[in-house]
C-alpha cells in the first residue's frame, strides 16, 4: 500500500509540480483527550479552486500516552475563498496503527483501526500557506488541533493562490484567471 501511494505522489509531482496545483506541507498536532503531541506530512492536490485532495501521514510520538500513526486521505472543500484567505471543511478517512494498544484500559483495544474525521480549517492564499485545522475523530471520539505550513509548487508569488505561472504558459489549475 505504501509503495503504491509513493508512486502516485511521484507521478503527480512530475505531471503537476510546476502548475500551481500541488503543495507539500508539514504540521504539528495536539490531541486534547489523550494530551498527545504529534507531527504530520501531507501532499495537497488542487483539481480546482474549491476542492483539495490531501494524502496525509501523521505520527504520535512514543513519549505520549498513545503512540500511533495514521495513513489517510482528506478531501477539503473551501466554503470561503476570499482574496487573502480561505476557510474549508475537512472529511478524512485513514488507517490507524495503534502501536501501544496493549497498555490501554479500553476493552477490545485493537492495533489496527479505520478512522473517520471531520473538521474545519483556515489558511491564506499565498505560495507559503500557514494553516490551522480543528478535527474530530468519529471512531475514538477525540479532537485534535493541527498547525502547519504548506508550500505550493510553481507559485508566482502574487499572493492569490491562482494566476499565471512564472513562465508565459497558462496555469492549468486556474484557467479562468489566466
Amino acid at each position: 500500500m505504501k509503495k503504491y501511494l509513493f508512486v502516485l505522489i511521484i507521478c503527480c509531482f512530475t505531471k503537476y509540480g510546476n502548475s500551481q496545483n500541488i503543495g507539500l506541507g508539514a504540521d504539528a498536532m495536539y490531541n486534547f483527550q489523550t494530551e498527545s503531541f504529534g507531527a504530520g506530512a501531507r501532499v495537497s492536490f488542487f483539481p480546482n479552486r474549491r476542492i483539495s485532495i490531501v494524502p496525509e501521514f501523521s505520527y504520535y510520538f512514543p513519549f505520549n500516552k498513545i503512540q500511533e500513526y495514521y495513513l489517510g486521505l482528506a478531501i477539503e472543500f473551501k466554503f470561503i475563498y476570499a482574496k487573502k484567505f480561505n476557510a474549508y471543511l475537512i472529511a478524512h478517512g485513514a488507517y490507524n496503527s495503534w502501536l501501544n494498544h496493549e497498555n490501554s484500559p479500553m476493552p477490545n483495544a485493537e492495533p489496527n483501526n479505520w478512522n473517520g474525521e471531520i473538521g474545519i480549517g483556515i489558511s491564506n492564499n499565498k505560495c507559503l500557506r500557514p494553516f490551522l485545522e480543528y478535527r474530530y475523530n468519529v471512531n475514538f471520539r477525540e479532537t485534535h488541533l493541527r498547525l502547519g505550513l504548506l508550500y505550493i509548487f510553481g507559485c508566482d508569488g502574487r499572493g492569490t493562490g491562482g494566476g499565471k505561472k512564472r513562465s508565459t504558459e497558462r496555469c492549468a489549475a486556474y484557467p479562468r484567471y489566466n
